[in-house]
């Protein structure tokens, strides 16, 4: 079940009061939970600044509709990870996500070795996915610790994302399969 706004509001005083005692912050796994958010809040404000050039370098329609679709869902993202660190009566903490700049620079350099190339659709997909399979990972791990550590609300934030994660993923497999790929392997 998805909570609205005002609902997540009402339950918040509940999350804290569960960050207390045994879940608190002396609690290493909430140590750790909170150094993951850092870390993915950190990749998707990376991202966010990364889409438009991807978006601009694909090759087809279908595919710039996706990443722009994508980067209006990255917005949100970052915006219920805000969110969930509030529920959490916690703080930001600011991190460099370096494996995310890592797959940036590679998809950077993708795109540059396969400009104007008919296989640039499906080179952007498959960097598009690891970078999707980052996330799934990742968002999968926080919410496995906010269940284990009865953070509710914060959970019901990031399960929002990692559906979203997932769906975007699937979106991009059905475009390389239906058109980057076979577009690709024509010359």
């Amino acid at each position: 079940m998805i909570k609205t706004k005002a609902n997540r509001r009402r339950s918040t005083t509940d999350d804290r009061e569960n960050n207390q005692g045994s879940e608190g912050m002396d609690n290493p796994l909430h140590k750790a939970f909170l150094d993951e958010i850092a870390d993915i809040y950190n990749a998707e404000q990376q991202l966010i600044k990364a889409l438009p050039r991807m978006q601009k370098a694909a090759q087809s329609t279908e595919l710039q509709d996706a990443i722009e679709s994508h980067l209006r869902e990255t917005e949100q993202q970052a915006q219920r990870i805000e969110e969930a660190v509030e529920t959490l009566g916690e703080t930001l903490q600011r991190k460099k996500c370096k494996a995310m700049e890592g797959l940036l620079a590679e998809a950077k350099e993708m795109m540059e070795d396969y400009e104007g190339d008919p296989a640039l659709d499906a080179v952007l997909i498959s960097a598009a996915q690891k970078i999707e399979h980052y996330e799934i990972a990742t968002y999968g791990t926080i919410c496995a610790w906010a269940e284990s550590m009865n953070h509710n609300e914060a959970l019901d934030l990031f399960r929002e994302n990692l559906e979203e994660e997932k769906s975007a993923d699937e979106k991009l497999s059905q475009i390389a399969e239906s058109a980057a790929n076979p577009r690709a392997n024509e010359s």
